[in-house]
């Protein structure tokens, strides 16, 4: 399972970035794709392209719900990886991810590895 991170997701959609050939591979692959409801509403908030919207709502009709687990796991990877200014939904997103034994995919790998050691796997 990989869950794709907001830029990722903005990415694939474009034909030919390297985003939409690693998600490409992995479909053909077979691998599982889904993303969690903070990437999702990052993603929403646009601007967006119809078609790009389209094709990411026809990939992710179902995003992974923010639960109160997550929230508890979120606020602790805030705090075990310095409080970063404007890291709380990437936090959000990692929890997510973490919590479903997803990879994540983004484009911001360095916005995300601090959360290695708490179990993040980047893909």
């Amino acid at each position: 399972m990989i869950h794709f991170d907001t830029n990722f997701l903005i990415e694939a959609t474009v034909t030919g970035s390297r985003a939409h050939a690693k998600f490409r591979a992995w479909a053909t692959a077979g691998e599982t794709v889904g993303i969690g409801a903070v990437a999702w509403a990052e993603y929403l908030c646009g601007p967006l392209d119809p078609q790009a919207e389209a094709i990411a709502r026809r990939m992710f009709p179902n995003p992974e719900p923010f639960l109160a687990g997550d929230a508890i796991r979120a606020a602790e990877l805030f705090n075990l990886t310095g409080r970063r200014s404007r890291s709380l939904a990437d936090c959000m997103i990692a929890a997510v991810a973490i919590r479903c034994g997803a990879r994540l995919a983004t484009i911001n790998t360095a916005d995300f590895a601090p959360f290695a050691p708490y179990g993040l796997v980047l893909a």
